[in-house]
């Protein structure tokens, strides 16, 4: 024993002794991080985890909102009844603004190698991210954030139309910047471009399709900046803007469920735990006849004989005190399990912006034909398959009427981050029935407030923002809604 003792003494000793023979640098740097990492290193990571965390964004947050689904059976207060609270959007503020980081360093590293495809890369992706922080917030920080190295620790916060003007002229940029006939030197999980070129032409599509995205959000600021131009410029010179052309260009998070990348929800269980499909979604595909709604629902069943009386949603919002003489469906737990796809930008929300822009005569084409494209394509994105008289329901008809587009718009964003929500605040569409037992008079939330950390931690910039805006209350709207 004495002899053990003495040996994990001496071995201290050494330890000690070496220790002291290393300087403050060597003992204060972590050797298990990669020092210098490569360009194409930081690309799977921001591409997984961004998209494996806008999942759950739609699943915990826009299905709530969007009345997609529901906390069931529940009297409290929840997303689904329009409570929102200052921590509401601290995970999502938090989460894009770290993977933001990795982004900025994916496109250091892509200026300091010269690689093109990679700068533009992280340029669509700096864009992706940042519109989707605006959209959500309204003004943050944006040209002074993530820059803790120059010292910056209190970055201002930028209007909103400089973000927006700012994000699509790097889009322009990166448009330029594509080699398509170059692969990608690392795992690129959207479009596999380090296997086949033909990827880095996707991610051209996905750069251009994405700007149509954003130039139709702020359709209503066309004056202030040259959006309709921009609009023209893109869509009527698909050469050298080309857009999505099929599915099998959508910008699309393929999660096989093998390590590392597996699904967002680790217990499908969960998915459904407490839940309920919500009535006016379902009710939607249900009057749509839409092949999906079995991969999308279960059936729900009559409290008194456990008889299946079909796909039937809870209302969401409903009324304090209401009872049901039926269990609602629930989501299909199989929309949890891997192998599953996450929906970044799809073929088919191409189509319904250009049905809309066609619709309102900012471009040529003609509005019906994008509009089934549209609905076709989405049902075919989910593999299911489109019935040949699918169009002859009047409930899915081509009618001439924004709301319509609006409606199936509403319906292929499922499942697309908070995409939904963004476009109902732009148009008030889809009309969302209030069942009840809404709070915030029963209108929507246009925004998230501003996390408390940043309220706390960035004041002064905080209360300018503020200011700006007008409040920190979710009735605010911000600049593209104003």
């Amino acid at each position: 024993m004495k002899k053990f003792i003495l040996h994990i003494f001496v071995a201290a000793s050494l330890l000690g002794l070496n220790a002291c023979n290393r300087t403050f640098e060597e003992i204060n740097t972590d050797t298990s991080r990669i020092k210098d990492p490569s360009v194409g290193s930081f690309l799977a990571p921001i591409e997984y985890e961004m998209g494996a965390y806008t999942y759950n964004r739609a699943n915990e947050f826009t299905f709530d909102v969007m009345q997609v689904a529901l906390d069931f059976p529940n009297e409290g207060n929840t997303y689904s009844r329009y409570y929102f609270t200052e921590n509401s959007g601290s995970g999502y503020w938090n989460t894009c603004y770290r993977w933001l980081k990795q982004v900025k360093n994916l496109n250091e590293a892509a200026v300091k190698e010269q690689n093109p495809n990679y700068e533009a890369i992280s340029l669509v992706l700096n864009a992706w991210i940042f519109a989707n922080l605006t959209d959500t917030f309204g003004d943050i920080p944006f040209s002074e954030a993530l820059r803790t190295e120059d010292g910056i620790l209190k970055p201002k916060y930028d209007s909103q139309k400089d973000i927006y003007v700012s994000l699509l002229d790097d889009l322009k940029r990166a448009n330029t910047l594509f080699d398509t006939k170059t692969k990608l030197s690392e795992t690129d999980l959207f479009y596999d471009a380090s296997n086949d070129a033909g990827g880095i032409l996707k991610w051209k599509k996905f750069c251009n399709s994405l700007s149509l995205r954003l130039l139709t959000r702020i359709l209503n600021k066309d004056g202030e900046v040259n959006v309709k131009e921009r609009i023209r410029e893109i869509a009527g010179n698909p050469t050298v803007y080309p857009l999505f052309s099929g599915n099998g260009d959508s910008a699309v998070l393929a999660i096989s469920g093998v390590a590392p990348y597996l699904a967002p929800i680790a217990r499908p269980q969960d998915f459904t735990a407490y839940r309920a499909a919500g009535g006016f979604f379902v009710q939607t595909l249900v009057d749509n006849n839409d092949p999906r709604i079995p991969m999308f629902f279960t059936e729900a069943k009559d409290l008194a004989t456990n008889a299946s009386i079909g796909y039937k949603g809870a209302p969401s919002g409903y009324a304090l005190g209401t009872s049901f003489d039926y269990q609602p469906s629930n989501m299909n737990q199989n929309l949890a399990k891997a192998p599953l796809n996450v929906l970044v930008m799809t073929y088919s929300e191409l189509q319904f912006i250009l049905a809309e822009l066609a619709f309102r005569n900012i471009i040529g084409g003609n509005a019906q034909t994008y509009y089934e494209n549209g609905v076709k394509s989405i049902i075919e994105q989910w593999g299911a398959e489109v019935p040949e008289d699918y169009f002859s329901n009047p409930k899915i008809a081509y009618n001439g009427t924004l709301e319509q587009i609006m409606l199936q718009k509403y319906v292929s964003l499922f499942f697309t981050d908070h995409q939904q929500w963004y476009e109902q605040r732009r148009t008030g569409y889809p009309v969302l029935p209030n069942n009840g037992g809404l709070l915030n008079d029963g209108k929507m939330p246009q925004r998230l407030p501003y996390p408390t950390s940043t309220r706390i931690m960035n004041t002064e910039n905080y209360n300018t923002a503020v200011q700006n805006l007008g409040s920190d209350d979710i009735n605010a709207k911000m600049w593209w809604n104003k």
